[in-house]
């Protein structure tokens, strides 16, 4: 009876698995199922926002991205193999200025950069009262980023224009590299205009003394609030290089991008060698949940084969230029004339498909 019982628990086991497809082993006449693989499978989407903040910058190196933004007393840095998870990433605080310093208050907007063999760190700050802000420089020498001492290197500025300073970036052209700024000349703080600088670089902390403006607000959409072009990247693609900026307060829903063109062959110091986009490059799409869209970045997908766009923005009208902004990013392609065709800002909570080469 024994054995005839353990038979028709064979029968009756094997008939379960045939109509349920599960796996069963028999192990001694007792049912044995294997352990269920509880893996759940990484998804091939992602959707904006990825988190709060502004000012988002990111570097990429050696298939690393490394991101920062707008903290206002330190400087933050995130590392990740996948831009899709950059809300998952650990930030590790790699600079706090010490207080009653030039440089320790409203620390905004830093980017890093890899030359010569070093990191720099290039970041806003002053001391508190807001015509003195300035933009200042930290170098780390150590291969990893995150790791290492990021010594201060003090202010960078040109001589010939020496006034409030923000959002400095590096740009490369033609073997030798400028640094672009956005500066408000009026030092009585009175003419809020802000408008977009360039220096030659002597060295990563080292400007020449003189400083061509570039660009000044003049449209309309760069106006409301008052007249800012400020946050300035850099873009080259088919030979041809682009400057994006933002424009407008960031306090208004119609803070957006613009963009100015170098001729081929320019010079970047000629302002009369640059030409200004009539019309803004990416704007608001209050259907979409994106307002005061702009101060962005570029970076391209793991496999190189896609271009993409993160900025800042925020989820409803009126919100403001503070902490209720978020970050978010999307691909983009090129014009026929290739500058880059940003499109419009994609809609919050949307699954949008990661960059190609993002596990």
């Amino acid at each position: 009876m024994k054995t005839n019982s353990v038979l028709r628990k064979s029968i009756f086991i094997a008939t379960l698995a045939i109509s349920t497809g599960i796996t069963v082993l028999l192990s001694c006449g007792k049912p044995y199922f294997p352990p269920i693989d509880t893996t759940i499978p990484s998804s091939p989407t992602f959707s904006n926002p990825l988190m709060n903040g502004a000012d988002p910058s990111v570097f990429q190196k050696d298939g690393t991205y490394y991101y920062m933004q707008t903290n206002g007393s330190s400087i933050n840095l995130w590392s990740t193999k996948a831009m899709s998870k950059l809300a998952a990433a650990t930030p590790k605080t790699v600079f706090t200025p010490s207080a009653g310093t030039a440089n320790s208050s409203n620390v905004w907007a830093p980017e890093m950069f890899f030359i010569d063999g070093k990191w720099y760190i290039y970041y806003t700050a002053g001391d508190g009262n807001d015509i003195n802000q300035r933009t200042w420089v930290l170098e780390n020498s150590s291969a990893d980023p995150m790791t290492g001492t990021w010594v201060e290197k003090g202010k960078i500025s040109s001589a010939g224009a020496d006034f409030w300073a923000i959002d400095g970036t590096v740009m490369e052209y033609n073997g030798s590299r400028y640094f672009v700024w956005c500066g408000r000349p009026d030092k009585t703080n009175v003419n809020l205009t802000q408008n977009i600088y360039i220096s030659k670089m002597i060295n990563p902390y080292t400007l020449e003394a003189t400083a061509t403006m570039l660009s000044t607000p003049e449209f309309n959409w760069e106006k409301n609030g008052f007249g800012v072009n400020e946050g300035p990247e850099v873009i080259a693609n088919a030979g041809k290089t682009f400057l994006v900026y933002s424009a407008s307060f960031c306090g208004t829903d119609d803070y957006g991008l613009g963009m100015l063109s170098l001729k081929e062959g320019g010079n970047p110091l000629v302002k009369a060698d640059w030409t200004k986009a009539a019309d803004p490059i990416f704007s608001k799409n209050p259907q979409n949940n994106a307002y005061g869209p702009g101060h962005n970045s570029f970076f391209k997908s793991p496999d190189g084969k896609e271009n993409w766009i993160i900025y800042h923005a925020n989820s409803g009208t009126n919100q403001g230029c503070a902490d209720r902004r978020n970050i978010r990013m999307q691909k983009f392609g090129f014009k026929a004339d290739g500058s880059p065709d940003l499109g419009t800002p994609v809609a919050a909570g949307l699954q949008i498909t990661k960059p190609s080469g993002d596990l």
